[in-house]
């Protein structure tokens, strides 16, 4: 049986997409095929690597991709924006069978010292962590 088709779409694939696709592949890697992409995709932010090792997710294999690459080559159960940017700004995907949308704020933007950032990093994976996990139970 193929595996629903899952892309969790954000601004720059820097962070927040980045943290949900590696949740989503790891809680339910056996019903869903994870993708993410960015509009504007500028490499994977340092401190999303850090806080998702914190909790023992290895994110040295990702690399942002740009929302194009997916355009007319791949087709999608769930397209889910993370932010009201790729929200506003998302292309349609023909044969996508439904769009999500979960905005989350952009930890990157955030200023402070790197300890404050890192709280807000982590402030922002576990909502996103917490997010999937009850999808998943709405979704069984």
């Amino acid at each position: 049986m193929e595996k629903v088709k899952v892309l969790f779409l954000c601004t720059g694939n820097s962070a927040r997409s980045q943290i949900a696709e590696a949740f989503l592949r790891r809680y339910a890697g056996d019903r869903f095929e994870v993708f993410s992409a960015g509009l504007e995709p500028h490499g994977i932010n340092r401190l999303a690597k850090k806080v998702m090792e914190e909790i023992g997710f290895d994110l040295s294999g990702h690399y942002s991709k740009e929302v194009s690459e997916f355009l007319g080559t791949t087709y999608f159960g769930y397209v889910i924006t993370l932010c009201d940017n790729a929200e506003s700004r998302c292309p349609i995907f023909p044969g996508a069978s439904i769009r999500l949308h979960w905005p989350f704020e952009d930890p990157a933007v955030f200023q402070g010292t790197e300890e404050q950032e890192l709280k807000k990093f982590r402030e922002v994976r576990d909502q996103i962590r917490d997010r999937i996990e009850s999808w998943l139970e709405e979704n069984p």
